[in-house]
């Protein structure tokens, strides 16, 4: 599957085993070896995802029961060995350290020094942070939010991470202070999803529970990497291939965790080393192309259709649901009517047979679930892809019924929530409505900033203040040099946080970090001990509660920051701030005010699991300006700036995709190795098919240098990676980020939705100058 050559101690070699298994349980001890957990270790994990545990601080793959006693994945344990680490970056650390000597350092060194123990402000004359008290770094932070000419000069950054209860408190003082910029990670990844779903089905959410899982017969699993991305999710797929569910892997790469997985809660998987077979198909669309393969396939369903009704056999859509609940059906249907199939072909970069394989799928199939991740939204035609997916199910009435829907799997484990709860920079009128009627102030109604809006606002010198709740927004932002451009040129660059990152050394000419309790850690406040809660992927809410001692008497809950921050800033508001930090059901019960579908939300909390928020869609409800389900028309894009590039350059313009390795969680770097995709010790690597590699005069383990193609006029290059032979389609080719970030263009994002493209990034390889590190 891949060749490469062996660099000392880094090596490239084919893994030949399943995802999960032996090799899963081996890197779970050795991350716990290496964080130097402390014997409650053990412990920790086993309250992981449990009714009087705390929630997993990696992804927002729902769980099963919450009751089961071996209810994480190798991520998880990564994430939890990072955050109940023994390791410590106090004062006399930075007294040590200044931020130029830092700046040397990997990602995943600076992940490596532990947890962050005390709020520090940045000393310009001796270029290190420095102690600074909470009372003072409240005091800084007030001073310059008072002193801003317009309060649409500060941003605030909102990671997924964040629990429902710091994410509505902080929405609300900045709607109180006077502003909608609210950049946050959704921004960056499944924001094709939250705008493209109200207009095809009315909400922006999934409309699938893990019941559904247990009645579907047929998945297409578009864009995703599940056994790295989501390891839990490969449990239900696990599940499904024993009971004989078909299971089609729709991915430019063919990931091993979607070919093989070994569960390590079965023993006939572990004793057998060969584990369970998940996809029955797999279908592998060019970089760009799904928009088009799915189009492909619905006309594919719309030939098999009028052939029936030549017939007079059974139809092939379902005219009663169609009929019933969908709107405009006859226009899109006449648009894929007319659409080329060598389009088709070409576009989307699969064969005619696969499409026709692909489409005998999903008509056989009677309950079939759509999901997908990252692969799907960023792109420039994100949003039409994802109004093309619900098409598709429209089509058969795949959506609102026991089984069946859509699923999108998004990534941080509250990044759904944070988005419910009001972090949103662009609010309806009818939620501030409510802002309004609860609190008594009046919210700003101007739409704010995004992430990328952000971004240009400070290099534009607009926004002069960066106050991020989490996150390591230099690194997984696009266009690195400019985005470090933006932040070095603000007044005050904040970050809460429970590690280092390097978004700490890239600051403004005020700087803090202030460090913050993590979800294992026992949150004790005057009412008692306190629990927060997430919304997972398929909207169920469910509380979580740390067991573990915190790491400082110094840090802080993320809430009692923002609720501090709060009231120095706001000196005239009527908000009972710090009431919240003793009770954080206090924060519930206005948050059951300002949303119906929390009612009885601390009640509802303590049933084990939690509860379900309940989707309109998943009732067949249609909260659309038709009130039906509606079919968008789409065509097929024949000039994007992939077009253009090629035209330009011919068979040499290569299609970069940024992917995660194995050892990361977003950009968080747990280690070294990508063991599913065979590469170990090292990152600068970028997979390329054989034939362009030898196409190009290369040969397996050259070092290339990554040139960006755009037509700013802006320099764009990642310099000194790995080549490396792989199986993926010719002209496309794939790296890790946040190394290969600094190709994605600022201003190369989704329509309508400004996710930056970094699927799709349009680059040249040349031949590496730089002598061998």
């Amino acid at each position: 599957m891949l060749r490469g050559t062996k660099l000392s101690d880094q090596k490239i070699q084919q893994y030949n085993h399943p995802a999960g298994g032996w090799g899963a349980l081996k890197y779970v001890a050795l991350h716990l070896l290496k964080e130097r957990v402390p014997g409650g270790g053990v412990r920790t994990l086993l309250a992981q995802n449990q009714p009087d545990g705390f929630d997993c601080p990696g992804c927002a793959w729902p769980d099963r029961d919450h009751a089961s006693t071996f209810e994480f994945c190798e991520n998880g344990v990564k994430a939890v060995a990072a955050e109940a680490t023994s390791k410590r970056v106090t004062a006399d650390f930075f007294a040590q350290n200044s931020v130029s000597a830092l700046l040397q350092q990997s990602d995943y060194e600076l992940e490596e020094h532990g947890r962050l123990t005390e709020p520090m402000v940045y000393d310009a004359a001796s270029d290190k942070y420095q102690p600074i008290s909470w009372q003072d770094a409240f005091s800084l932070m007030s001073d310059h939010l008072s002193t801003l000419d317009d309060p649409n000069q500060a941003s605030f950054y909102t990671s997924g991470r964040t629990s429902n209860e710091a994410a509505f408190l902080y929405q609300l003082f900045v709607r109180e202070y006077g502003t909608n910029n609210f950049p946050d990670c959704s921004n960056m990844c499944h924001e094709p999803t939250s705008v493209g779903l109200p207009e095809t089905v009315g909400v922006g959410k999934g409309t699938v529970t893990l019941d559904d899982f247990d009645l579907a017969d047929t998945f297409l699993i578009f864009g995703q990497n599940p056994a790295t991305n989501h390891p839990r999710m490969m449990g239900e797929l696990r599940e499904c291939a024993k009971r004989g569910a078909t299971i089609v892997s729709i991915n430019p790469l063919r990931e091993r965790g979607l070919e093989r997985f070994s569960s390590p809660q079965h023993p006939s998987d572990m004793l057998s080393r060969s584990g369970t077979s998940i996809s029955n198909m797999f279908i592998r669309p060019t970089l760009c192309g799904d928009l088009a393969l799915v189009k492909g396939v619905i006309k594919r369903v719309l030939e098999l259709d009028d052939l029936a009704l030549q017939d007079q056999s059974e139809r092939v859509i379902d005219v009663q649901f169609i009929a019933e609940h969908t709107a405009y059906f006859e226009e899109f249907a006449a648009d894929i009517r007319a659409e080329s199939w060598d389009d088709i072909v070409t576009e989307s970069g699969v064969s005619r047979d696969d499409i026709e394989r692909l489409t005998q799928v999903y008509v056989r199939g009677k309950n079939v679930i759509a999901t997908w991740g990252m692969g799907l939204t960023q792109h420039k035609h994100g949003v039409a892809t994802i109004q093309m997916v619900s098409n598709l199910m429209l089509l058969r009435g795949n959506i609102g019924r026991p089984g069946a829907g859509l699923c999108p799997v998004r990534g941080h484990s509250n990044v759904q929530g944070d988005r419910t709860v009001g972090i949103d920079e662009k609010p309806t009128a009818a939620f501030l409505d409510r802002i309004e009627q609860v609190y008594g102030f009046k919210p700003p109604r101007e739409h704010g900033l995004d992430v990328v809006g952000t971004i240009e606002a400070m290099l534009q010198g607009q926004v002069k203040v960066f106050i991020g709740l989490g996150g390591n927004f230099a690194m997984a932002t696009p266009d690195t040099p400019r985005t470090w451009q933006a932040l070095q040129s603000c007044a005050l660059t904040v970050h809460i946080t429970t590690k280092l990152n390097r978004s700490h050394l890239i600051h403004g000419k005020d700087a803090l970090i202030l460090p913050t309790m993590g979800r294992t850690e026992i949150d004790r406040q005057e009412s008692g001990p306190q629990g927060v809660t997430v919304e997972d992927s398929m909207s169920m809410v469910h509380i979580s509660y740390g067991i573990n001692k915190p790491v400082a008497k110094t840090c802080l809950s993320e809430i009692d920051i923002v609720a501090r921050l709060a009231h120095a800033t706001l000196k005239q508001s009527r908000t009972r701030w710090l009431d919240y930090v003793k009770d954080y059901a206090l924060i519930r019960d206005d948050i059951e005010k300002v949303y119906d579908a929390f009612k009885d939300y601390n009640l509802r909390i303590k049933q084990p699991g939690g509860f379900h928020l309940g989707v309109a869609s998943r009732e067949r409800v249609w909260k659309t300006a038709s009130g039906r389900a509606q079919f968008i028309v789409h065509a097929i894009p024949k000039d994007t700036p992939i077009h253009q590039a090629r035209r330009k350059y011919g068979p040499e313009l290569m299609v970069l995709m940024t992917t995660r390795s194995h050892d990361q969680y977003n950009t968080t770097i747990y280690g070294l190795d990508d063991r599913y995709r065979g590469v170990f010790g090292q990152r600068r690597v970028v997979f390329a098919n054989l034939l362009d590699i030898q196409m190009l005069g290369f040969a397996p383990g050259d070092r290339v240098d990554l040139i960006g193609v755009w037509d700013d006029g802006i320099e764009r290059r990642a310099d000194r990676f790995l080549l490396v032979e792989y199986d993926i389609p010719r002209g496309c080719i794939s790296g890790y980020y946040p190394e290969t970030n600094p190709l994605v263009p600022l201003n190369s994002f989704a329509d309508q939705a400004r996710t930056p493209t970094s699927k799709s990034i349009p680059v040249l390889m040349r031949r590496s100058m730089q002598l061998a590190a």
